[in-house]
């Protein structure tokens, strides 16, 4: 228990025979449980994890691999069932220093927040160790995933260690979230839905022999797709389901002037190209003062969107 909350950590763990004992030994002793679930390891995890001592220990194993958020929504499933309060996301590679649960905990229970997350962004430190092309990678899904989930300020969003309260762990539908690399991203966003607050910590990360599996040039693609299609999903959910919102109005008819400005401009100037004639000043017009007038709805959208990040 820490400060009279029940403490489940979740670990989702593939091939972590040489980490995941170091991953349990260095728990702090109010950590009330540590579930771990092994996404069908070819290595000894299972063994490891089985003969160790601690009775803080849940093990379970997918029957075949099934991606890390399949994992980690198993073990939140788990931490539910044993009525935790508070859940702390912690990968099976030891990467994720413990002596920061502290401040993920303090940010939820003294200061109110619903969800807080490890940022290494912070300081040149919280960098040390990290490959430049994930930094680089980093940022870019940062930016997309700002725009997504409508969290302005949030940071590092491919950070897997956090820490979710009482509000987010019992009101998120976790098994609908993608079972895929974007489950952070999908997280965020079901959190801003919900109206929840969220907070950056900064941490550092620990970087040694593990292995990534995530490769940049491949999943930026796939994210980009994802992040498009939760951005219109939040948008729906947030400012129409419960009542059309103005932040709505302002992106619908801000994109359909700003693509009319665009799209017959490109047909007059296409057609001007091949007659010879230059477009009248009203064909101009009828061009330029739809696109400013879309541009500046979409502008005021978002600035009205950055207002409504919960606070």
């Amino acid at each position: 228990m820490y400060k009279n909350k029940k403490i489940v950590v979740v670990t989702p763990a593939y091939n972590e025979a040489n980490h995941i004992a170091d991953v349990i030994d260095g728990l702090p002793e109010y950590i009330d449980n540590i579930v771990i679930v092994d996404d069908c390891s070819t290595d000894n995890t299972e063994e490891i994890v089985k003969k160790h001592k601690s009775k803080k220990v849940i093990y379970l194993k997918n029957g075949k691999n099934m991606g890390a958020g399949y994992s980690v929504t198993a073990a939140i499933n788990k931490a539910k069932e044993v009525k935790a309060d508070i859940t702390i996301t912690m990968a099976g590679d030891n990467q994720m220093d413990p002596k920061y649960v502290p401040s993920l905990l303090d940010a939820l229970i003294d200061e109110g927040y619903d969800c807080a997350k490890g940022n290494r962004f912070y300081s040149k430190e919280g960098l040390k160790g990290m490959p430049r092309h994930r930094v680089w990678g980093s940022i870019i899904l940062t930016f997309m995933t700002r725009m997504a989930s409508g969290y302005w300020t949030i940071f590092d969003t491919q950070n897997g260690y956090y820490a979710l309260g009482s509000k987010a762990l019992y009101q998120i539908d976790f098994n609908s979230l993608t079972k895929g690399f974007p489950y952070e991203n999908d997280l965020w966003i079901n959190l801003n839905i919900l109206g929840l607050k969220f907070k950056d910590v900064p941490i550092p990360a620990k970087y040694g022999d593990e292995v990534s599996y995530m490769k940049m040039w491949k999943i930026i693609p796939q994210f980009t797709l994802f992040l498009v299609g939760g951005f219109f999903r939040r948008i729906y959910k947030k400012y129409v389901l419960r009542g059309i919102h103005p932040i709505f109005l302002f992106f619908l008819f801000g994109s359909i002037l700003f693509l009319w400005g665009i799209i017959f401009g490109a047909y007059a100037w296409h057609r001007s190209a091949i007659t010879g004639d230059p477009a009248t000043t009203g064909t101009v017009m009828i061009s330029a003062i739809p696109f400013l007038m879309g541009f500046e709805m979409l502008l005021w959208a978002l600035v009205l969107d950055i207002q409504e990040d919960p606070k």
